[in-house]
C-alpha cells in the first residue's frame, strides 16, 4: 500500500472481471501509427526483453480510496512483468503484476486537454494519476502535427518537472537506457513528425523497413567492391 497523502490511499488490486471499461474510439488516426512505430523499433533492435511490456490504449489500474481507477495512455513501457502475458487481461495493475511503467506517453488530440488534468477528486485527471498515484518517473506529451515534445520527470518532491532537451534535442530515459526524440520523415504513407529512440551512442533504432534497406545497401556495396576486384558476385 502507498499513501500519497492523508486523503489518498492507494492499493493495488486486480480489476474485477465485471468492471466496465471505457470503450472510446481513438481520438486521432495517427495515434495507433505513432504507438506501433515506437514498439517496432524496440522489437527490431533487441530492446524489448521477453518480460517487458508495451501498452497502447491499454488500461493501467490502481485503487484510490477503495475505488478503482483506470487510465489508458497512448503508449507506455513496463520494464518487467512478474506474471505471464496471458494473465494481463483487460488491464494492468502495477506492483501486483509487475513494475510501475518507466514512461507513459500521451499524443495530443482535439479533445479537452485531459493530458494536463491534475484534478485530484474522483475520477482523477491523467496528470494526477500518473504523477501522484502511479508515480511514473517519465511522462511525455507529444503534438504530432507540430512536432512539439514535452518530457516531464518526477523530481525529488514527487512532482513532474519539465525537462530540457540535450544538444541533439533528445531526452535521456534512464530506465530504458535510451534517448527519446522527434524525427521527421515518412512511414506507412504518413509524412510528418514521429517519436523515435536512439541508443546511448546516439544511434537511431531503425524500423524493420529501414533495416531491410540498410542490409540491401550493404549487399549492393559489397557486390560493387567484388566487381571492382574482378569477381562476379553470386546472384
Amino acid at each position: 500500500m502507498l499513501t500519497t497523502s492523508t486523503t489518498h490511499k492507494v492499493t493495488w488490486e486486480k480489476l474485477p472481471e465485471d468492471f466496465v471499461l471505457d470503450d472510446e474510439p481513438v481520438d486521432n488516426i495517427n495515434q495507433p501509427l505513432l504507438a506501433a512505430a515506437l514498439t517496432e523499433s524496440l522489437e527490431q533492435n533487441g530492446k524489448l526483453p521477453s518480460n517487458a511490456l508495451t501498452i497502447t490504449n491499454y488500461g493501467i489500474c490502481a485503487t484510490l480510496n477503495n475505488r478503482f481507477v483506470v487510465k489508458a495512455p497512448d503508449w507506455g513501457y513496463i520494464p518487467s512483468i512478474k506474471v505471464s502475458r496471458e494473465e494481463v487481461k483487460r488491464s494492468y495493475t502495477p506492483q501486483l503484476e509487475g513494475d510501475i511503467p518507466a514512461i507513459v506517453m500521451e499524443f495530443l488530440s482535439d479533445t479537452e486537454g485531459s493530458e494536463y488534468s491534475s484534478k485530484p477528486t474522483y475520477p482523477p485527471g491523467k496528470w494526477f494519476f500518473y504523477e501522484q498515484i502511479l508515480q511514473v518517473p517519465n511522462y511525455a506529451i507529444f503534438e504530432a502535427d507540430t512536432g512539439v515534445l514535452e518530457v516531464y520527470k518526477l523530481d525529488d518532491s514527487g512532482r513532474y518537472e519539465l525537462q530540457t532537451a540535450d544538444a541533439s534535442n533528445r531526452y535521456w530515459i534512464p530506465q530504458m537506457q535510451l534517448f527519446l526524440g522527434v524525427w521527421s520523415g515518412i512511414r506507412e504513407n504518413r509524412t510528418g513528425y514521429w517519436l523515435r529512440f536512439w541508443d546511448e551512442n546516439g544511434e537511431l533504432l531503425l524500423w524493420g523497413s529501414e533495416l531491410v534497406a540498410k542490409e540491401r545497401q550493404r549487399a549492393e556495396k559489397l557486390a560493387q567492391q567484388l566487381r571492382e576486384a574482378g569477381i562476379e558476385p553470386e546472384s
